[in-house]
């Protein structure tokens, strides 16, 4: 590990800014971010080996941070949760019902042994790609206030959800070590809460801006990886860790100056790091060799829009549908859990990548239509 290869890392980072200049395109930056990994990594030019273990560790690191910005940026605060409440959490549970038949079915026909895994992709939504897309548009679709439980239950629930399914073999030692890093971000919750409350974290925040201390910001980075700790020694992920505290924060209220110090330290660094080093990590040549694998990404990707798009029989717009399946988190962290524990089928992990880049080429179609009609 050099300096001239962090270099690289942030200078190739540079694409997924680059690729969201036009606003018209509703690209996320990791798209950008996964792209220059890839062709720098194992399918470009192999300039970047994604095994060295001081670059797969920084990865890590960035990996916690982005799901910890990604729960504390699920709206567990927000009065709007309450509206449509019922409507949008038994919306959530239809889609799992349904891609929970259509992951078996999509393992049956590829003789997959994931059914679990292939189901909780085709269920999950992810906030951090909707609300953006939600929020930058003028759509005006009466069922958008049910939109939004509804995707902040099928994030959370997945994000849970997915390393136990990844490993079924293994879904006793990873449930243990989930249950384990989950109660103790609740009790983070509890203790944070009460400092909340008796007013010493206002007090706290006072003295650090006041004296330019970043108190906020290293606690919270000795909390998200002590949990982190916990979650490696447990043999959970430390993308639960990272995103068990961020719902924590999230319940709490994130302070604006905390949220931008770790905004800056997570999207300005950490965060293209690990995007970079996932792409570098992948084999889209694999693709190439087992195009049956292509199909695959194919069916996962018109799955997810699929399971979500039913749920125009129970009076929800077609154009919110389609936006609800828009995902990347959950694939995402698939891929990563899936590289470090070598259970994925060789170019199934770009074949999940590119599931979710056609759910969120389709959500991004769903919202210029939506855009465009009349309110």
């Amino acid at each position: 590990m050099t300096f001239e290869t962090l270099a690289l890392c942030a200078a190739v980072g540079l694409l997924g800014p680059l690729l969201v200049l036009p606003h018209s395109l509703r690209i996320p930056v990791v798209i950008g971010e996964l792209m220059a990994g890839i062709a720098i990594g194992h399918t470009g030019f192999g300039v970047l080996d994604p095994s060295e273990q001081t670059l797969s560790f920084l990865a890590q690191v960035g990996f916690a941070l982005v799901m910890f910005v990604a729960g504390s940026q699920v709206p567990i605060r927000d009065p709007r949760l309450r509206i449509g409440l019922g409507v949008g959490a038994a919306r959530a549970v239809a889609v799992g019902l349904l891609a929970t038949a259509l992951g078996w079915a999509v393992s049956a026909a590829f003789d997959s042994p994931h059914p679990g895994l292939y189901a909780v992709l085709m269920a999950s939504s992810s906030a951090a790609v909707i609300m953006p897309i939600v929020e930058s548009t003028t759509m005006t679709a009466p069922g958008l206030m049910a939109l939004l439980p509804q995707i902040a239950l099928a994030d959370a629930v997945c994000i849970v959800a997915l390393p136990l399914a990844i490993d079924p073999q293994r879904a006793g030692p990873a449930a243990f070590g989930s249950a384990a890093v989950l109660i103790a971000a609740a009790v983070v919750f509890v203790v944070l809460r009460h400092f909340d409350i008796s007013g010493l974290r206002r007090r706290v925040h006072h003295v650090s801006a006041q004296r330019k201390l970043a108190l906020e910001l290293r606690l919270n980075l000795v909390l998200l990886f002590g949990l982190a700790a916990l979650a490696v020694h447990t043999h959970a992920s430390v993308m639960l860790a990272g995103f068990g505290f961020g719902l924590a924060i999230a319940a709490i209220g994130e302070p604006r100056r905390l949220a931008k110090q770790l905004f800056a330290i997570t999207e300005g660094f950490l965060g293209p790091l690990y995007f970079v080093w996932l792409g570098a990590s992948l084999d889209l040549r694999a693709l190439g060799s087992h195009p049956n694998m292509i199909v695959l990404g194919l069916a996962l990707g018109f799955g997810a829009i699929a399971v979500h798009g039913t749920m125009r029989v129970t009076g929800q717009p077609a154009g919110l549908g389609i936006l609800a399946a828009a995902q990347l988190g959950v694939p995402v962290s698939a891929v990563t859990l899936g590289a470090q524990s070598g259970v994925l089928a060789p170019g199934e992990g770009p074949a999940i990548v590119l599931g979710a880049l056609m759910t969120i080429a389709a959500a991004a179609a769903a919202s210029r239509v939506g855009s465009r009609r009349p309110s």
